[in-house]
């Protein structure tokens, strides 16, 4: 899988900070309105549920079941809990979170099969977690396979998260426990992964001009760039004959330390030989 470490930490640090926003709004059973519609002046009037704001439990039990889920550091352990939490309390109202953890302990275990399956039942569940959303979009992608008899459905899948995504993490509210530096940091990190996800999707199908736009946005706003990023940055200009743009987004992936350094250095030579040559295509 493509740059799984570099995923795995923006998507740590950002369900850290947004999966209380998606599990309020999938408690809450609806989607955010258009923000032309929301007063000026006021916040969407969503709370976070946790363990002090739920309601009155219809099971003790299942409250401090899901309350190990949550305090669970190990991975593979959260994943054993979550799986024994779901199987029990296949109806919970921690649904929507439980969910959402467990997509990125499944994202962090590699086991990109559960975490689809995860993740496909929590944004039917919640359709605005956009945390989950960005996740899918990125992963299915870069995790694909060309031969699988469903290649084409995965990729219009990818596409249909990574764009949802864009949608509505600029409309999720900041849960109170946070600050809006966090917030913002959070929000920028998902946002690049849904660009990546949804760019990817267009390298895999070939459209390389069309993949450039969403390729830049994604090492523009994330505060710590995913080479990978570059990388796809640097063969879908060198595809669509921007020859010194593809240098320039080679160089910066070989800079930055990680597998694809060299993979990348050669690209950029590669590049100029072919600018050197070849007419650049206009922008």
């Amino acid at each position: 899988m493509m740059g799984s470490r570099k995923m795995v930490m923006a998507a740590w640090v950002a369900a850290a900070l947004l999966t209380s926003s998606g599990a309020a709004l999938a408690r809450s059973g609806q989607q955010n309105p258009p923000p032309a519609q929301q007063p000026a002046d006021k916040k969407p009037a969503v709370q976070d549920l946790t363990l002090d704001t739920a309601p009155a439990p219809v099971n003790a039990e299942e409250d401090s079941a899901y309350k190990a889920f949550a305090d669970e550091l190990d991975g593979k352990k959260k994943i054993q809990l979550g799986e024994a939490f779901a199987a029990k309390y296949p109806q919970s109202r921690w649904r929507g979170p439980l969910y959402s953890s467990l997509t990125v302990a499944y994202l962090q275990d590699g086991n990109v099969a559960k975490m689809e399956e995860v993740g496909e039942k929590e944004v039917t569940l919640n359709p605005n977690d956009g945390q989950t959303l960005a996740i899918l979009g990125q992963t299915i992608p870069r995790s694909w396979n060309p031969s699988a008899p469903d290649a084409a459905q995965k990729l219009d899948k990818a596409e249909q998260y990574s764009k949802r995504a864009l949608e509505v993490v600029p409309t999720m509210p900041k849960p109170d426990a946070i600050t809006e530096e966090q917030f913002a940091r959070a929000k920028s990190q998902t946002l690049a992964m849904a660009h990546s996800g949804l760019g990817l999707v267009y390298v895999r199908r070939g459209k390389f001009a069309e993949a450039i736009s969403d390729l830049e946005q994604a090492v523009k706003i994330d505060p710590q760039p995913d080479p990978v990023n570059f990388y796809l940055l640097g063969i879908s200009n060198e595809k669509a004959s921007h020859f010194d743009d593809a240098v320039a987004a080679f160089n910066k992936c070989a800079q930055m330390p990680g597998s694809l350094a060299a993979t990348c250095k050669s690209g950029a030579d590669e590049a100029k030989k072919l600018g050197a040559t070849q007419l650049s295509a206009p922008k």
